[in-house]
């Protein structure tokens, strides 16, 4: 049984540490943002050409009138890039996958606040949409909080001393967070290639972030699961479950109106400080004296 297994975490880390290794390269990275620079521009100069009225009826239906669609489309491609990062993020510690969740949560309240200029003219003036200037502060305050509690968060963070001691087991559970992060990735690719033959086919789109989310709450509780089989202990399951819900305030805080979206995703990042606080006083700290004095 034990050769099954590490047969199948020989074949997971193979397929995965590639794709990985190709994502977090320089070149890649500079290509990707290269596109997106590249795909502003074009976003610019199409929405542009419908508003002079030189794209073909049956097209120029589908085309935004609006430059300000231009950032909020810029932003969407932001957020898929850093979601494809917390993809590749997952099989590193469970912390740091939830630090990534939180950027990606700051992003999205920005790129809320961007897409609230939609409603406003061209040129841009607030008089009598004040409404929308509440909504583009509390979405941009909202993302400025979080951004400060993650900076926070970040410098809490040290070492869990609940680690695996097994170097066959630490191979092993990598590789099983590995799968899952692989699996997600696939799911992620089908969810997108679906809704963009949704747009070409002037179908309505489903909400892609919010339906991706949800499946990463049930990938966050399998992780916690996997995690148990090779970290039974009470302090460490608790911190890990404990972490999966702060990622699900974060789910709840996508789905949230207005206002109550950003109090949600504050309550998250304050919930996942304590945690880390409290833990690393209390359970880890205790670990720490009784590993110095053995």
């Amino acid at each position: 049984m034990s050769n099954i297994i590490d047969k199948i975490s020989d074949t997971i880390t193979y397929a995965f540490d590639p794709l990985h290794a190709f994502w977090e390269r320089d070149s890649t990275q500079r290509v990707v943002a290269g596109i997106l620079v590249v795909f502003f521009l074009l976003a610019l100069g199409t929405i542009e050409l419908n508003r002079q009225g030189f794209l073909p009826a049956a097209f120029s239906s589908h085309i935004p009138i609006r430059h300000y669609m231009a950032i909020s489309l810029a932003f969407t491609f932001v957020l898929i890039l850093e979601v494809v990062s917390l993809i590749f993020t997952l099989p590193c510690s469970i912390s740091k996958a939830l630090g990534k969740q939180f950027e990606i949560l700051a992003l999205i309240f920005l790129r809320n606040s961007f897409k609230e200029l939609v409603k406003l003219p061209e040129p841009i003036s607030i008089v009598g949409q004040l409404d929308v200037f509440w909504r583009i502060l509390a979405d941009g305050g909202g993302s400025i909080v979080i951004f400060a509690l993650l900076g926070l968060y970040i410098k809490l963070q040290r070492p869990s001393h609940d680690s695996i001691k097994s170097s066959v087991d630490l191979y092993r559970f990598i590789a099983a967070k590995k799968m899952v992060a692989f699996f997600l990735l696939i799911i992620f690719l089908v969810m997108g290639g679906f809704n963009g033959w949704l747009l070409l086919t002037g179908k309505e789109l489903f909400h892609f972030f919010q339906n991706f989310y949800t499946v990463l709450i049930f990938s966050d509780i399998l992780l916690v699961l996997i995690a148990q089989c090779f970290q039974p202990g009470f302090r460490a399951v608790f911190r890990n479950s404990g972490y999966a819900l702060a990622t699900l305030l974060i789910r709840l805080a996508l789905t949230a109106p207005s206002f109550y979206n950003v109090l949600i995703g504050a309550t998250s990042a304050i919930f996942a400080l304590l945690l880390t606080v409290i833990y690393d006083q209390f359970y880890a700290e205790k670990k720490r004296q009784a590993t110095e004095r053995r």
